[in-house]
């Protein structure tokens, strides 16, 4: 698990829960997004519209119960944007 991750994970969990819902990850990418990319936290081709970041939560959402754990977000999150 990388830490650029893990870091982009508690800036998507808005409720600090330790879990993401699509709402959430659609959220936060569309509010902090452009300054994520702007700091490195995010690869500027990881900016999407709304039907991208909900691709993405769908892809992280390995066991389909609508929310997504550090570990689910890491495993796809290192892979798709090379952190690991």
């Amino acid at each position: 698990m990388s830490d650029k991750a893990r870091k982009l994970f508690e800036a998507l969990d808005l409720d600090s829960n330790g879990t993401l819902t699509r709402a959430e990850v659609i959220i936060a990418l569309r509010t902090k997004g452009p300054s994520l990319a702007a700091s490195g936290d995010l690869p500027f081709w990881g900016l999407g519209d709304e039907d991208a970041s909900s691709a993405l939560f769908d892809a992280a959402d390995q066991n389909g119960d609508d929310m997504v754990t550090l570990e689910e977000f890491t495993a796809v999150v290192d892979r798709r944007f090379g952190w690991s």
